[in-house]
C-alpha cells in the first residue's frame, strides 16, 4: 500500500528538480471553483497534487495540465462532455478528467468517480465510427500507482522503459461501454 503523504512529497521533489518555472500551487478556493464547474469532486490525490505540488507543469512528458483556464483540466473536460451531450455515441465519460495530453489527440485521464482514481488512456486513433469504446484503455488501476511508475521510470510512456520486461501496456477499459452513455 502506498503512503500517500510520502508519494506527494516524492512527486513534489521530482517536480522541483526538473527545472525552474514550476507554477504556483492552487488554493482551496480554486479547487472548490473547479469542482463546482465540473459538478463532482476531484479525486482526493489529484486535488492534493494541485494544492501541494503545483498547478500542473510536472509529470510525464507533456506535464499535467493546469486546473483552470485555457487548455486546463476543467476546460478540456467541459469541452469534451459538451460534445458528448446528447450524442448517440458519446466520446467522453462523465467524471473522467483529462490531466495530461500525450499529443495527437491522446490524453491521460483520471476517473474521479473511481475510489482509486484509475488512470485511463484516451487514444482516438482506433475510432472508425459508432462507439468510442475501442478508444479507451486502462493505463493504471490508481493515480498513486501511475505516479509511482513515473517516479520509477517504468511507465509505458518512458522511452527507456522498454529495455525491461516488466512494462505494463494499457489494456482495453472494461467499463468503457457502461460509462460512455449519453445524457441529453
Amino acid at each position: 500500500m502506498t503512503d500517500i503523504d510520502d508519494l506527494v512529497r516524492r512527486v513534489a521533489r521530482r517536480a522541483v528538480s526538473e527545472g525552474p518555472g514550476l507554477p504556483a500551487t492552487v488554493d482551496a478556493g480554486r479547487i472548490a471553483r473547479a469542482e463546482g464547474e465540473l459538478g463532482f469532486p476531484l479525486h482526493p490525490l489529484l486535488a492534493r497534487l494541485y494544492r501541494e505540488v503545483a498547478d500542473g507543469g510536472f509529470g510525464p512528458d507533456y506535464r499535467l495540465l493546469p486546473l483552470l483556464g485555457p487548455g486546463s483540466v476543467v476546460g478540456e473536460y467541459l469541452t469534451r462532455r459538451e460534445a458528448s451531450a446528447g450524442a448517440e455515441h458519446p466520446e467522453w465519460p462523465e467524471g473522467v478528467v483529462p490531466i495530461l495530453t500525450w499529443g495527437c489527440g491522446m490524453y491521460a485521464a483520471v476517473d474521479c468517480l473511481d475510489e482509486d482514481g484509475q488512470v485511463l488512456l484516451f487514444e482516438p486513433h482506433p475510432y472508425s465510427g459508432g462507439s468510442w469504446e475501442p478508444c479507451w484503455f486502462l493505463d493504471s488501476v490508481s493515480l498513486a500507482a501511475w505516479l509511482e511508475t513515473w517516479l520509477a521510470g517504468t511507465g509505458w510512456f518512458e522511452e527507456d522503459a522498454y529495455d525491461g520486461d516488466d512494462v505494463a501496456e494499457p489494456e482495453p477499459w472494461a467499463q468503457a461501454a457502461r460509462r460512455l452513455v449519453s445524457r441529453a
